[in-house]
């Protein structure tokens, strides 16, 4: 999937940006996704927070909610503006469903 995709896929409520704070930060917000009846949660990531992502996802994964299995993992390169012109950023979705 291209970044245009992922783009027009950041409406949704049950999606979780993975960014700077700490792991637990980023579980609980997908735990309180899943207990408020949410079938599936997207945790997005981009650059240095992809690792941050992934731990979130194994985590709640292996200690938090049961039943919860990676059903897509996206990965893709989005280019931003940077002071010097474009950068290129990977980026990474991982999808969590019941």
């Amino acid at each position: 999937m291209d970044s245009q995709n992922i783009e027009a896929r950041n409406g949704n409520d049950n999606v979780v940006f993975v960014g700077k704070k700490g792991v637990m930060s980023y579980v609980l917000a997908v735990v309180t996704q899943f207990n408020n009846g949410e079938s599936s949660v997207v945790v997005k990531a981009r650059g240095r927070a992809i690792s941050r992502a992934v731990d979130v996802a194994e985590i709640v994964r292996q200690r938090f909610v049961q039943g919860v299995e990676p059903s897509d993992i996206t990965i893709a390169t989005e280019e931003l503006q940077g002071d010097e012109g474009p950068i290129k950023v990977s980026a990474i979705e991982i999808t969590l469903s019941r």
